[in-house]
């Protein structure tokens, strides 16, 4: 189980919920990371006494470390400080809740010290998988997901030989739109995309449930998790959220991982595996789950699923466009700057002009991210 870490996004809903099961198992933190939520951070470092923390800028870094004044509490801000609490001394496990590509760097970085990573960041796989997990094999390092899918993928693997898998089986609940077709989505608005039925998410990660890409990042993310090829990653979705996803192996057996929907359980899985620690977390009754269902994926009106399965096919740099477009149009569509369907249009236009580098190195994964991005704002300000 570990016994020190660092959480990387701790004022996030993941790293909230990471704080939440630290507290039942008693593990201690050493560094603290947030973006610009200084209030939640001082109270949690208040709490859990880290021995660094870390936020977006100087300026937030200034008032942070006033606020902290007395303790022995080392205060750093922006990309130098996220790849500190990364790479701290005494950490044996490091929590990347960072939403968006800048997980990467701060990812490798703690690949590098050696730190078993309990990876709750899509951006990272998604974007440099290839890279990311070959640098995990050479240094002996242990990726576990956080995801509730790849958690349950990771549990149904368990004990039983890779070669004899067939397919895994990805749920889906199908977001706050499930039955919708196109035209009824165009006048959506950011508060219905938000209103997701079964589980508690950032924006940006609920607004990507809502288009779909939520369950294409994690197609490319089992791509280099688990070492399966696209065509034998399938989507279901499956409303009531219950199975959080299944492996299909060729004697016809299919295993499945049920439990609540609450992320609490797959973070407390992350952070003990191989052990199992009991908590007060809502328990799973199967009388009163109700009917569990299934559906295939509509990718005609949801198309931000079929973009990702193209960019995992196209492979090289294209993941990376398409995630980095795909962030810039959800905080436009956020913003109230474009409409619901505009995010697939503006992801496949991005995707359209680019030329794919096949053999790409970390820098250019994040030049890519930041070329689409630019594109996606030229286009909605023309």
């Amino acid at each position: 189980m570990a016994q020190n870490i660092a959480v990387l996004g701790s004022t996030g809903s993941i790293g909230v919920q990471t704080l939440d099961v630290v507290r039942n198992l008693g593990i201690r933190v050493s560094a603290l990371t947030a973006y610009s939520n200084v209030d939640l951070l001082e109270k949690q470092a208040r709490e859990f006494r880290p021995r660094l923390v870390s936020v977006g800028d100087g300026v937030l870094a200034a008032d942070l470390k006033d606020r902290l004044k007395g303790l022995k509490i080392e205060v750093l801000s922006g990309t130098d400080g996220i790849r500190a609490a990364a790479g701290i001394d005494g950490v044996d496990t490091v929590v990347v809740a960072i939403v968006g590509i800048a997980g990467l760097l701060p990812t490798v970085e703690a690949i590098r010290k050696g730190r078993k990573v309990a990876l709750a960041n899509k951006e990272t796989l998604v974007t440099a998988g290839r890279i990311v997990m070959a640098e995990a094999e050479r240094q002996g390092v242990t990726v576990i997901p956080v995801d509730s899918e790849h958690s349950a993928i990771f549990q149904c693997l368990a004990g039983n030989r890779r070669q004899d898998a067939e397919r895994l089986l990805l749920t889906a609940s199908g977001g706050p739109f499930r039955g919708k077709k196109y035209h009824e989505l165009t006048d959506v608005t950011a508060a219905q995309a938000l209103a997701h039925p079964n589980w508690n998410m950032g924006n940006k990660i609920t607004i990507d449930s809502a288009t779909l890409m939520n369950k294409g990042l994690e197609v490319i993310e089992a791509r280099w998790l688990f070492g399966f090829a696209p065509d034998r990653i399938r989507v279901l979705v499956h409303p009531q959220s219950i199975i959080h996803s299944m492996v299909e192996y060729r004697d016809g057996s299919v295993i499945a991982q049920l439990g609540k929907p609450d992320m609490r359980i797959p973070i407390q899985l992350a952070l003990t595996w191989p052990e199992r620690c009991s908590n007060d977390f809502p328990k799973l009754d199967p009388i009163k789950c109700g009917p569990l269902t299934f559906e295939e994926p509509d990718t005609e009106t949801f198309r931000c699923l079929r973009l990702a399965y193209d960019a995992l096919e196209a492979g090289g740099t294209m993941p990376a466009v398409m995630n980095g477009a795909n962030e810039a149009a959800v905080k436009l569509f956020l913003e109230g700057r474009i409409g619901f369907c505009d995010i697939p249009k503006l992801i496949e236009k991005a995707m359209l002009a680019h030329e794919v580098n096949t053999s790409p190195e970390l820098d250019d994964i994040i030049e890519v991210d930041r070329w689409a991005k630019r594109l996606v704002g030229e286009v909605v300000c023309t």
